[in-house]
C-alpha cells in the first residue's frame, strides 16, 4: 500500500515485507482536486493501473509514455513537466470522485514519476502528478505492483 500527504509532501510505501519506506515528493503546484485540467493531484483511492520504464536508464525521458532517450538539461523546456526514470500510472477507484467522467485519474495521465526538478521535491510543484526524485522513484517501482493500492490524502 502506498500512502501520499499532500500536506507532508510525502509518500510512504508499505511493502509486502511489512517494511515501510518514506520518501519525500512533490504534489500539485495549484493543490488538491479531481477534475480534468485543474492541474490539481487527485485525492482519494487510487491503484497503479500501468508500470512503464522497466529497465530504462535513470534520467530517461518519455514523452507519451514512450521512453525517447537521456534528459538533456542542455535542450530543457522551463514550461514543460519532464516525466523521467519511471511512471506508475493511477487509476481512481472511486466514481464520480476519481473515476468517470471529468474527475477520471486515468484520463488525467496521473502519474508517480521521476523529475528534472528534483531541487523542488518537498514543495508543491508539479501539474498534478506526483513526483519523486529519480533514485526513489526506481526503487518504488522495482517493489510496488501493478494493482496496489494508493491513497492520496492532504
Amino acid at each position: 500500500m502506498i500512502i501520499v500527504s499532500i500536506s507532508q509532501q510525502t509518500l510512504i510505501h508499505r511493502r509486502a515485507s511489512g517494511v515501510c519506506v518514506c520518501y519525500p515528493v512533490s504534489t500539485a503546484e495549484k493543490g488538491c482536486g479531481n477534475v480534468r485540467n485543474s492541474l490539481q493531484t487527485p485525492m482519494g483511492r487510487h491503484r497503479i493501473a500501468v508500470k512503464i520504464g522497466a529497465g530504462e536508464a535513470e534520467n530517461t525521458a518519455f514523452v507519451g509514455r514512450k521512453a525517447i532517450g537521456d534528459y538533456d538539461a542542455a535542450i530543457d523546456d522551463p514550461q514543460r513537466d519532464w516525466i523521467l526514470s519511471r511512471i506508475l500510472w493511477l487509476t481512481g477507484c472511486q466514481t464520480g470522485i476519481n473515476r468517470r467522467g471529468r474527475v477520471d485519474t486515468l484520463s488525467r495521465y496521473i502519474y508517480i514519476h521521476g523529475t528534472h526538478r528534483e531541487d523542488l521535491i518537498g514543495t508543491p510543484a508539479s501539474h498534478g502528478c506526483i513526483r519523486m526524485r529519480n533514485r526513489d522513484v526506481i526503487e518504488l517501482f522495482d517493489h510496488a505492483s501493478v494493482g496496489e493500492t494508493v491513497y492520496i490524502r492532504r
